[in-house]
């Protein structure tokens, strides 16, 4: 996949309102495309509340990819907003719009506004293999052992 077709949900945007909401990657190397709010009414997300935040794109992804939308770094560590369901996924047959659940873990309210960078899009390869039914899986070391049963510190 070398091109990621979007298109704009509302046909009243202006051209500026376009390039303040296309998917767009901050550095060359950046692995993720910043999202933003597409909202244009101020939204408060107040401590310990979750919202649905409209992103104002849909995409089509071919077949064996997906996108994963993901919280932003400096959002997450400066203001304790972060994408609640992370990484969420958006199916490579899903057309409608891309919306981001969005968590504010601060203990302050916190401002979003039109065009704010709220998340990210990471894409990445789905394996879809055949599910086969056993009646008994192959051993490891590991076992059943689980939640927490490699300790904490090396």
């Amino acid at each position: 996949m070398n091109i990621l077709r979007f298109k704009y949900i509302d046909p009243t945007l202006t051209a500026d309102d376009k390039a303040l909401l296309a998917p767009a990657q901050k550095t060359a190397w950046a692995s993720g495309f910043d999202l933003a709010c597409a909202q244009k009414d101020n939204i408060t997300l107040y401590p310990g509340q979750r919202l649905l935040v409209s992103t104002g794109i849909a995409i089509s992804l071919d077949p064996g990819f997906e996108g994963q939308v993901r919280s932003r770094s400096g959002l997450a560590l400066k203001n304790g907003v972060v994408v609640l369901n992370a990484p969420g996924t958006i199916d490579a047959d899903y057309r409608g719009e891309i919306k981001v659940i969005l968590g504010n873990l601060s203990e302050e309210p916190f401002q979003i506004c039109f065009a704010m960078r709220i998340a990210q899009l990471v894409l990445a390869s789905v394996i879809t293999p055949r599910m086969t039914e056993v009646d008994a899986l192959d051993e490891s070391e590991r076992g059943e052992r689980g939640f927490g049963s490699t300790g904490l510190v090396a």
